[in-house]
């Protein structure tokens, strides 16, 4: 009864699907969001963020939320 039986998966492996799928595409989607949902300073800077997070999933998530948060525009 350790494994799934219908996927002959344990607990490892579900650890792993986790770690692997579950986290970073969350992580793509809080950082999508709090793009769309701020105010830059222009509509370039938007777009920008935008495709890096798209062509470097989870390295651009990351670059955003620590530095392109400074970016936005003060409301």
């Amino acid at each position: 009864m350790n494994k799934l039986l219908f996927l002959n998966i344990g607990f490892p492996e579900v650890v792993l699907i986790l770690f692997f799928g579950a986290i970073p595409l969350i992580l793509i989607i809080v950082s999508l969001a709090s793009i769309m949902k701020s105010d830059f300073k222009d509509s370039t800077t938007r777009l920008i963020w935008v495709l890096i997070v798209l062509f470097l999933p989870v390295l651009g998530s990351l670059l955003y939320l620590l530095m392109g948060r400074r970016a936005k525009q003060d409301v």
